[in-house]
């Protein structure tokens, strides 16, 4: 190779250099770099003939619970946005139970993927993530308001900061098994809490082979977080207030836990203080319980396996307590993008095209999860003020009418009033750091498990699960993240 003056060091790719005479240039240059971006009139100029390095998307979301539907939806989406973009796009999925460690060690490191998604409001993370104003802005003018459930799971009204964005949450209606429910008296399933107990009990009597008749987990799994929340908000109890002041220890909190013992003394069994995630659903699948508190994944399932008990596998909205018939939301999705990510305005673009496809997302899951901007899944020509009451028509008219195998078709009914029956996490407030600690570290499970084992006494575990919940909002209250703390009880 020529050392002379005319003469210079290329790269032509990322791990190679060459120097390229001013006749090889021109002779390179001929055979085919017209299309290259190369505009130079002299050689000095010759470093624009030099491809960009490729942009680059880093993205973690995680092992869905009806992977064989979605996954390959979500890839190809992910990789055709890419090539449409000259975009390098890399997935990555880890376990729900895998979801918080894994991000906790990215926040350690400092470096990890560009933007990141959780099944619950991830408002602990607060301080390590953009607010995304702006792309919830967006979001809102193409397709009307946010759902009020997705916004407080989403936006923190103390400190002014849109933490997340959501493209989807996912309904938690009660699923039981006909056959069992038919045989006790209850052709239509349960319709409140004390109909467990009930039905529970006859159930254990006339179902010997039905293992653990009634399956609500009392242990640290994200199910349990939310079956207990469902109990107390039904029972008039919630961890905090609206004004996010700790409110946990009271009479209709500890009725709630002495009925939860109840139901666990006479119609559970001491697996469901060891169940993870997964557990309801396969003792659903396996018949070895007659009811869980779930998404429809454990149907589906049933369902992509040919097991015949999917045809006995039935839904009803959230139960009834003596304060209110209301169910946690089974998962919340939010994305979040992270202070140290590569590429914020490339994770950005991708989110609002993710949710631009909501029709086809929604179809992907097989209708599990359900669009966060309900007028994204209107059709494209519905002027912006009519796309949300559109959007819930079609995602109401899918659910009442099944395209994917369900017999009867209108098995799903039921989810097509789910918004009237779910809540946010924090709910009557919104999504917190507090609350967020207190979901991951499992206080309401725990507190529910202690008093159904006889470690506490039902007061007893409230009053601890109180203290528990006031030492973490006081932690984050000083951090500034979280108000109230005047009507502590």
């Amino acid at each position: 190779m020529s050392d002379a003056p005319d003469s210079k060091w290329v790269r032509v790719d990322d791990h190679r250099w060459r120097r390229l005479s001013r006749r090889e240039f021109l002779k390179l240059a001929a055979a085919g770099a017209a299309g290259a971006g190369l505009a130079a009139s002299r050689f000095g100029s010759i470093t624009t003939f030099v491809r960009a390095q490729p942009r680059a998307l880093r993205i973690m979301t995680w092992a869905h619970f009806v992977p064989w539907a979605y996954h390959p939806w979500f890839d190809n989406f992910a990789r055709e946005w890419a090539r449409s973009k000259s975009v390098e796009v890399t997935i990555d999925r880890v376990s729900f139970a895998d979801i918080v460690p894994r991000a906790t060690a990215e926040v350690a490191a400092q470096q990890g993927h560009d933007v990141y998604f959780f099944i619950s409001p991830p408002s602990q993370f607060e301080p390590q993530v953009l607010d995304l104003a702006d792309i919830n802005r967006e979001a809102e003018r193409r397709y009307g308001p946010i759902l009020p459930l997705v916004k407080d799971s989403t936006y923190n009204p103390h400190t002014r900061k849109w933490f997340g964005f959501s493209d989807n949450w996912v309904p938690d209606p009660g699923d039981y098994l006909k056959s069992a429910w038919a045989g006790v008296g209850y052709a239509q399933g349960p319709r409140t809490w004390e109909d467990l107990l009930t039905a529970g009990r006859r159930i254990k009597e006339r179902f010997p082979n039905i293992q653990i008749p009634i399956g609500v987990g009392y242990s640290q799994d994200i199910d349990s977080n939310m079956a207990t929340r469902a109990i107390l908000w039904s029972f008039g109890a919630s961890v905090q207030d609206k004004d996010a002041n700790v409110v946990l220890n009271s009479e209709e909190a500890v009725k709630a836990v002495e009925w939860g013992a109840r139901l666990f003394r006479e119609a559970m069994t001491p697996a469901v203080m060891s169940w993870n995630a997964a557990s309801n659903n396969q003792a659903l699948e396996a018949g070895a319980t007659a009811y869980i508190l779930n998404s429809i994944s454990a149907y589906r399932s049933a369902q992509q396996r040919r097991l015949p008990i999917a045809s006995d596998i039935f839904f009803v909205p959230a139960l009834r307590g003596p304060a209110r018939a209301l169910a946690a939301t089974h998962v919340m999705g939010v994305w979040v993008i992270w202070r140290f990510s590569r590429a914020p305005d490339l994770a950005k673009e991708f989110l609002l095209h993710l949710l631009d496809n909501a029709r086809e997302s929604t179809l992907g899951s097989e209708m599990y999860n359900f669009p966060s901007y309900m007028g994204a899944a209107a059709e494209k020509a519905t002027p912006v003020a009519q796309k949300p009451a559109e959007g819930l028509m079609w995602v109401q008219g899918r659910v009442r009418s099944d395209r994917f195998g369900s017999l009867p078709p209108d098995k799903l009914k039921v989810l097509a009033d789910s918004l009237k029956w779910s809540a946010n996490i924090g709910w009557p407030g919104v999504a917190n750091p507090a609350e967020g600690e207190i979901f991951d570290t499992s206080v309401t499970a725990d507190m529910f498990g202690k008093a159904a084992t006889g470690q506490l006494t039902p007061k007893q575990a409230v009053e601890e699960a109180s203290r528990r919940a006031k030492e973490i909002y006081t932690k984050w209250r000083q951090a500034g993240l979280v108000g109230g703390g005047g009507r502590d009880r």
